[in-house]
């Protein structure tokens, strides 16, 4: 453990971002799963809403840098490309 007054709140800045983070990324689990379930059992346009509002999500941990901006990018082409396939 750290002795230094610095280093102390060095340690507590770092569990402050890490439990941030551990909520943004759970999030982002979250709305890629629910956008996986309307793509399989609800209408385009659901899954389509549904998409735009994990969109929002994906790129906002990706600015705060959460998550790589490429894997952000993957991950919306992957959810873009499913809910596409469904036919109308």
């Amino acid at each position: 453990m750290a002795n230094h007054k610095s280093a102390l709140k060095r340690a507590k800045q770092n569990l402050d971002r890490q439990m941030r983070n551990r909520s943004t990324k759970t999030r982002i689990k979250k709305v890629v799963k629910d956008v996986r379930l309307a793509a399989t059992e609800t209408t385009k346009e659901v899954a389509a809403s549904k998409l735009n509002a994990a969109q929002s999500s994906i790129d906002k941990a990706a600015k705060k840098g959460v998550i790589h901006k490429k894997t952000a990018a993957r991950k919306i082409s992957r959810l873009s490309r499913l809910v596409n396939t469904i036919s109308a």
